[in-house]
């Protein structure tokens, strides 16, 4: 087995809760955010349901003590909440002593700002500054800002594996030996342009998402921002540094199949797993559970599925998607989702798989529906974006 990279800290905000510990909290009390939409004024806030943060922007503003002059994104806002919880985590207090680097993902970028201001543009200046805000570098930058990172920032934006693709190109810096320490992760926020545009494809639920139900009707969307902090060997032993979980592999892939949809037969899902098998050197009856993509949609539950069983055959692991608590945060999911991973590893517990109650007919898979406890190694965690960007993680203990 490849040891992998080592991670030491992590942090992240959510609608199920504002810590790492409030997060597991609700996990292992069955607690889901899902609600209506309170915060942005759309024709859809009665008909669907979302995952949405309790913070408002104010609020968030007043935590991180920004000027009123400010122009910062609710994804930027989350995002340094996030990633400053993961370097307190991983105790880095003084500054940073060896190379450093920040790699951010996101899909909706400031999008909520322009888009809430783009028919005063013309005739308002003061709102103009968020127009700087709108690209998806922009939240990087802000991070990278509040935290003092200067020699490597870089952002990823593959849909949503893309906080996957961030912690996959960290552990690879490092293992390269380009960087001693990488903040990994991404955030993203709801904005009325993502909600009108999965609208428009029709696969948002008007009720609590169930992944992997044969009478599944389609996704909640959700926001979130979840960051990790890795090191290299060499830093944790200088520094004796504890370590909550290995990298331990990683694969990337594209089905080539479709802009929105997933190939019928799962195969870019298929092969980013046997890429991280296979970097990780680990066998598929080592996974000891699997936390799913499972968006709940009828196309990617049943991708997936017929992925995992070209994989797994018949010995599939003990297999959730965490989704139906924080709906799906696009390019924050797979970040969420690695924090939700090590929880799992550190507290040999497997996260249920909420609102299950029929297998899909085509593949039979079961889901865990009730927190399970048992000794926990090996997670594997699924991320597959638009465009057919597949990503698979393996952490390990």
């Amino acid at each position: 087995m490849n040891k992998g990279v080592a991670i030491t800290g992590m942090g992240i905000i959510s609608s199920i809760g504002n810590t790492v510990e409030e997060n597991y909290n609700s996990l292992v009390q069955s607690k889901n955010g899902i609600s209506k939409i309170s915060k942005i004024k759309t024709r859809h806030k009665d008909v669907i349901k979302v995952g949405e943060i309790s913070f408002s922007n104010d609020e968030l503003i007043r935590q991180l003590n920004l000027p009123e002059s400010n122009n910062y994104s609710r994804t930027a806002l989350l995002g340094v909440i996030a990633a400053k919880q993961a370097i307190t985590n991983a105790t880095i207090n003084e500054g940073f002593d060896c190379r450093t680097g920040l790699i951010s993902a996101t899909s909706v970028g400031g999008m909520d700002k322009t888009e809430q201001y783009f028919y005063e543009y013309l005739t308002d200046k003061k709102n103009r500054k968020y127009i700087e805000g709108h690209h998806a570098g922009d939240s990087t930058q802000k991070i990278a800002a509040q935290l003092g990172i200067t020699d490597f920032v870089t952002t990823i934006s593959t849909a949503c594996s893309s906080s996957a693709n961030a912690i996959m190109l960290g552990a690879r810096l490092i293992k390269a030996g380009k960087l001693d320490r990488v903040v990994v992760g991404g955030s993203d926020c709801l904005s009325k342009f993502t909600i009108n545009g999965f609208k428009s494809l029709m696969i948002l639920s008007d009720t609590d998402c169930a992944p992997f139900d044969e009478n599944r009707k389609g996704l909640n969307l959700g926001e979130a921002a979840a960051f990790l902090v890795l090191e290299s060997d060499k830093i944790v032993k200088n520094n004796n540094k504890k370590v909550l979980a290995y990298v331990s592999g990683y694969g990337n892939s594209n089905d080539a199949f479709h802009q929105t949809a997933s190939s019928e037969n799962g195969d870019g899902a298929t092969l980013a797993m046997q890429k991280a098998l296979k970097i990780s050197g680990l066998k598929p009856e080592q996974i000891d559970y699997i936390n799913a993509h499972g968006t709940a949609t009828s196309n990617n539950d049943l991708s997936e599925s017929k992925a995992i069983r070209r994989v797994f055959a018949d010995n599939i692991p003990d297999i959730s998607s965490t989704k139906a608590f924080t709906g799906h945060t696009l390019a924050a999911a797979a970040a969420i989702e690695a924090v939700y991973a090590i929880l799992a590893i550190q507290h040999n517990i497997i996260f249920p798989n909420l609102n299950f109650k029929t297998a899909i007919e085509e593949t039979g898979i079961v889901p865990v529906t009730t927190i399970k406890e048992k000794e926990i190694t090996h997670v594997l965690s699924n991320s597959f974006g638009f465009g057919g960007n597949c990503s698979t993680l393996i952490f390990s203990k």
